[in-house]
Formats: C-alpha cells, structure tokens, sequence
C-alpha cells in the first residue's frame, strides 16, 4: 500500500460470537467499536484490509465546525471535545491542536454566503468572526492576492490522519474490543427476521447487533442484502509538502485549494471541490438522485471511464457467502492522484504566497470519497435489516466528526440515548424522495 498509515498489532482471528460487530475499520467504525466496548460490550471489529487504510487516512486533517450543515453542527461541537479526551486517553499523538481554521476569498457571494451561516449558527454558540479585506490578509501573511473578506473559526483544529485511526483501534482494544485485519465481511447471516451473524472469510461471528461503517463499500454491501442505498464515489487527490515556514500553523482554505501544517513542518494539501468521478452500473443506477450535486459542482469534477465499472465498490457484483467477495479482491481503495491537479494546485499555492516559491510535493495520494445526495451522512438502523445500524456516506467531512459520529451508531446499535438527534442522518431519507437538493454547506 503506497501511504504509509500507522499499524496496529491486530487480533490474529474474529471471536467465534460477540455482542456487536463493526465491520469497517476507519475512524467511524473504530470509534464505534471503541464506545460500544466501553461500555462493557463484547466487540469484534473486521477490517477487508488495514486499519485506517483507505479515505480515513486520506483527507485533509481537519477538524471543524465551520461551514457544516447545520444539521451536524451538534455532531462537530461533541466531536472536537472528544479529539481532546481522546488524544489525552490514548496516552498517543493524535496530531489534535486548535490552531483555528481560516477561509479566505475573492468573491463577495462567498462572503454573504459565510455571514447568513454565521447568522443561522448562532444559536449554537459557535465561535467564528467575519473578517474585513485587511483582517484577511493579516490572517494568512504574505498572501499577494487581494481577498475581499474571509471568516475565522479559532478553536477549530487539526489532527493527523495516519496516526489517528490506528491510536484510536490500540484504545479500543486496551477496553477489549477484538480488531481484525485482512477479513473481510462478505454479508449477513438472518434468523427469525433479523440479524443474527456476520459471514467473514475467516468465519462467521455469530450476533444480534452490527454496526456497517465501510465508506464507499457500504452501497455494495446493502445491495448483496436487497437495500438500496444512494452513494457515489468522488477520487480527489491530496498531497504533502516540504517543510515550509509561515502562512499558518492551522488550515486555509481558498477557492483553489486548501492546506494545513503537518507536525512535520509541511502542509497537507487538498483541492477544493475538484475530483474525479469514473462511470460505473452503481452511479448509473443513482444518476438522477445524484444530479443536483454533480449539476453544482460540474465545472469541478472530471468525468471519466475507468476501473470502477469493472472492479471496486462501484461495480455490478454478485456473490455467495461462501465464496470470495468483491472486498476480498480490493484490499485497500487506493486510486492514483492526478498529477494534473498537484501541478495546478502548486501553482496556485505560490500565486497566492510568493513566499513560497519553490516549495514541492514530497507525497501524494488518492481517496475515494463516499457522497451522499445530500451531503449528510446515514447513520441509522435499516429497517430491513433488523439489528443492522449504517454508519456511512460522510461526504467528505467523516473524519472530523468521527468521534461522535461512531458513539450516536454505538447508541443506536446498543439501544442507549443518541449523543445527538439521528433524525437529519436515517436512512429513509434518502429512499422516499425527501431529498430533492444539493449538498449546503459541508
């Protein structure tokens, strides 16, 4: 695998029956796993691949309540608490600081778009301040363009993506959660008309209550089991830099990219909005629920031919539990970067910074990002599927709100008070016709 995520020491196999079962070892499925098995919950996590191999360890780092969609503003405010009990508990370097989030513009829609979100966030208490042209500008030093406003989140953060995944697992382990790599979850198991095992290639766990927290597999793994679930896989390219001096210790975002430090003296860039989207049955299927969003962001996103149609989370694949699944054959989503975007987003780094000229990119990678029409993530029970809670289609934005986003599919797995209201994120949503937008401001 070419990005170097932490490792954790695994489990060597899957228990033979336990409590609950989380199949997906990003943030969200960890956390998942982390909170149910605090609680004094047999746990067995099963992992296709490695821990935090896929887009868990692929995003931008940060963590913020800036400019979400208002319904998941609770989720980020509880999150960006936990990130700080976390990474104390972990007794680990998370990568989490509070450095502040920044973003910056040259047009005046964006700054009216920025001041009606502060307007309607107000009620809960987050802290951000509108900046005038100067205020920008002292905001992100050295800049040579002429940003007409910005907003400020102070106690916004960042965390690293590589370390943060894997540290949280080793916690979940130390409260007795089993944590399984290299097994993939080939389906469900129903008795009396709900769940009563998960089939892994290494056997099945017997139990009454999964957790599904697979990213852009999770559509694929419904499909197998007769529930449809709208998704679509957006490839982005991200990259780090040298170690360079100045400009931030936190992120800015701009129109044409973002960055934010890394320990490591550099930054971790991403393109805002841009991607690539590759033809496939499954996004052939859900065209017509995903075309508000790709109708907003066309101009951004590259449309293509390629792998996906025939392999990968996007592709039309039909399989028995007895034999080896689609997620068995793609350990770890791991599409190549464009080139193209890294020298484009270099450029507009040094246009907007002449102070760093000459700065370049040491590494770079792909993700592939599981969307949702409307941006906003499932995280509910299927109602087909009894005893089965999705936690997926965090859009972009499920690595800052893990935290939470995995103890409110622990709740609803385990029957406990939700740590937010649900409702924004079921399921039925996204089947009955309610959504009829583009993703707002995530």
């Amino acid at each position: 695998m070419p990005l170097m995520v932490d490792r954790i020491t695994p489990t060597p196999k899957p228990p033979p029956a336990a409590d609950v079962v989380v199949i997906g070892g990003g943030i969200v499925g960890v956390c998942a796993a982390l909170f149910a098995a605090r609680r004094g919950h047999s746990v067995a996590l099963v992992e296709k691949g490695v821990i935090g191999g896929e887009q868990s360890s692929r995003n931008w780092g940060w963590v913020r309540q800036q400019n979400r969609d208002i319904a998941e503003i609770p989720m980020a405010q509880h999150s960006l608490r936990m990130w700080e009990e976390l990474q104390a508990e972990t007794n680990e370097d998370l990568g989490f600081r509070r450095k502040g989030l920044v973003y910056v513009t040259r047009s005046q829609a964006d700054v009216a778009l920025w001041e009606n979100w502060a307007q309607v966030a107000k009620p809960f208490g987050v802290q951000t301040r509108m900046l005038s042209a100067k205020e920008t500008q002292e905001m992100s030093p050295g800049s040579a363009l002429p940003w007409v406003g910005g907003v400020h989140s102070p106690t916004d953060g960042r965390a690293e993506p590589r370390l943060a995944c894997p540290a949280l697992a080793r916690l979940a382990m130390r409260h007795g959660a089993a944590i399984v790599e290299n097994c993939a979850a080939r389906g469900l198991e129903m008795q009396g008309g709900r769940v009563s095992g998960v089939v892994t290639e290494m056997g099945t766990i017997r139990t009454q209550s999964v957790i599904c927290a697979n990213g852009a597999w999770a559509s694929m793994f419904l499909r197998h089991h007769g529930v449809s679930l709208p998704q679509a896989s957006i490839r982005a390219t991200s990259f780090r830099t040298s170690p360079v001096a100045g400009v931030t210790e936190g992120g800015i975002s701009t129109p044409k990219f973002t960055f934010r430090r890394r320990e490591d003296g550099g930054f971790t860039v991403g393109l805002s909005g841009r991607g690539r989207l590759e033809i496939a049955p499954q996004g052939l299927r859900y065209a017509r629920e995903f075309w508000p969003m790709f109708k907003s962001r066309f101009d951004k996103i590259s449309i293509r031919l390629g792998r996906s149609f025939i392999e990968g989370p996007e592709a039309w694949s039909k399989w028995s539990l007895d034999q080896v699944s689609p997620f068995e054959r793609v350990r770890v989503l791991d599409p190549a970067p464009q080139q193209s975007l890294i020298d484009q987003a270099l450029a507009a780094i040094v246009e907007a910074y002449p102070q760093l000229a000459g700065i370049r990119a040491v590494e770079s990678w792909g993700g592939a990002i599981d969307w949702t029409p409307d941006g906003l993530p499932v995280i509910a029970p299927i109602a087909a599927l009894p005893g089965f809670v999705l936690a997926a289609g965090f859009s972009g934005h499920g690595f800052g709100t893990g935290p939470a986003s995995g103890h409110l599919a622990a709740d609803l797995a385990l029957g406990d008070p939700p740590i937010v209201d649900p409702t924004p994120f079921r399921h039925e949503r996204l089947i009955d016709g309610t959504v009829a937008k583009a993703p707002g401001m995530v």
